[in-house]
């Protein structure tokens, strides 16, 4: 099987990328040409036709300037967008995804990463919807009015009442609900209440390591069970707890274990290429980054770019081919056709 080929035959997607922190941090006026510049070669290069966009708002607009930090990184979507419209396209839905990969253009779907603009305001679920969102999660690391995140998990809490009130909600709209930094509870919760498939757009297996942001095989039945799609994450400490292991062959490790859990047509990407988007903004996003740390030290994958070793370590384990399209794209690509919009 010819790796390149088969990568290049395959519709690419990837769940999570924080670029928009990136591009948002420069001037407006330069939003459309730094993307061009400095985003839009690695995406090619990479091979990548579908790409969703987190908003993922940083400590230091948290919580005033929460909404207004929001509004800005999708108005910033927005715009790349259509000062780049021969390259990529904003897509509400599976019909604007087809026409986007029909017509050689990077499919581009916005999603909200913990939603701390709406607090409890639950309604304003349905005005960013207006305005292109289609995946959310309700917590990242810690608390917030929705539920609690996974470092909290020592809690036992489950969603609030305007966290179950932002669910039936997403579900409404035909939002995909991202359960990626959900605390355990909370997962458990969802799972019972959902009626709609689930999404985790950037996470791993806790089985292969015992982290509390990684999925437990319990979790990722649950999310199979719903119809829905794990995207393995990218970062290396979510991926293995000794850094000798850190390679493609590693996130393939991953890879494999949720699709003997869930199935196949259950298992994606979700890079969450940290060290990429960090490098492009100063002061760094969320806290001091040691450039020797560990944890974001991935050589050769730091960004989209890298993305063919993913398919080139697949081949390499001797997975079918039809399975290997399910997992570089076609298993998110079916959720969204099927379920957003």
């Amino acid at each position: 099987m010819n790796s390149p080929a088969l990568h290049r035959r395959a519709v690419v997607a990837d769940a999570h990328n924080d670029l928009l922190i990136a591009v948002a941090a420069r001037p407006p006026q330069r939003w459309g040409a730094f993307f061009r510049e400095r985003w839009l070669p690695q995406l090619r290069e990479g091979g990548i036709d579908l790409q969703v966009l987190p908003v993922f708002i940083d400590d230091q607009y948290r919580p005033e300037g929460a909404l207004r930090q929001t509004l800005r990184m999708i108005e910033c979507a927005h715009v790349l967008a259509e000062e780049n419209g021969d390259e990529v396209a904003l897509c509400l839905d599976g019909s604007d995804i087809d026409a986007a990969l029909a017509q050689d253009k990077i499919a581009l779907v916005l999603a909200l990463e913990s939603a701390p603009g709406i607090d409890a305001s639950v309604h304003l679920f349905s005005t960013l919807h207006r305005l292109g969102v289609r995946i959310a999660s309700i917590a990242h690391w810690g608390r917030t009015p929705l539920a609690d995140g996974s470092r909290e998990d020592a809690t036992g809490s489950r969603l609030t009442v305007p966290g179950v009130e932002a669910l039936r909600e997403m579900e409404r709209l035909r939002m995909l609900f991202d359960i990626s930094h959900l605390g355990a509870s909370g997962v458990a919760h969802v799972l019972e209440l959902a009626t709609r498939p689930l999404i985790a757009t950037h996470s791993c297996a806790r089985a292969l390591r015992d982290h509390h942001r990684n999925l437990t095989d319990d979790q990722i039945r649950g999310v199979a069970a719903t119809g829905g799609v794990v995207c393995v994450n990218f970062v290396p400490d979510f991926l293995t707890d000794r850094q000798e292991e850190v390679s493609p062959d590693r996130i393939v490790d991953h890879i494999e274990h949720v699709a003997a859990i869930a199935g196949i047509d259950h298992v994606g990407l979700g890079a969450d290429f940290v060290r990429e988007v960090m490098t492009d903004v100063t002061p760094p996003c969320c806290e001091s980054l040691d450039d020797e740390d560990p944890m974001f030290d991935f050589p050769g994958l730091e960004g989209p770019a890298g993305m063919p070793l993913v398919t080139e370590a697949l081949v390499a384990r001797g997975m079918p081919e039809q399975d290997i399209l399910k997992v570089l794209g076609g298993n998110l690509r079916r959720l969204m056709s099927d379920h957003m919009g």
